[in-house]
């Protein structure tokens, strides 16, 4: 576990292809958004910024899911994304992915772990 975890929800939070819960991170200068979500069971977290123009997915606040609860979609240009791996599957995204975010689910709760080689940090 990363020395600095910090609790993001309860793992009850985070229902399988259901709303995400947004949190911040520091990034290159200032906080940037993120979110995480679950998916077949997991937790996946990523900046909360499409890849094909610096712009946030949801499409209403926490909704990250197309319709079809399989892909996470920019609700602006239709993107698609694997929820597990955050990679480009189809749209405006030109094979450019999600940028991952380190999250741990322990004890029922989600917690962002960033490491010392990460670029975010708590």
């Amino acid at each position: 576990m990363a020395a600095h975890a910090r609790l993001i929800c309860r793992s009850v939070d985070l229902v399988d292809g259901g709303p995400g819960v947004r949190f911040t991170v520091a990034g290159e200068g200032a906080e940037e958004p993120a979110f995480v979500v679950r998916y077949r069971g997991r937790a996946f977290a990523y900046l909360n910024r499409c890849a094909h123009v610096p712009i946030e997915l949801d499409w209403q606040p926490n909704e990250f899911f197309a319709d079809s609860k399989l892909y996470l979609i920019c609700a602006t240009h239709g993107a698609l994304y694997a929820p597990e791996s955050g990679r480009c599957l189809g749209g405006r995204c030109n094979g450019k992915g999600l940028t991952p975010v380190p999250v741990e689910e322990r004890d029922g709760a989600v917690y962002f772990t960033p490491t010392v080689m990460d670029r975010f940090q708590d």
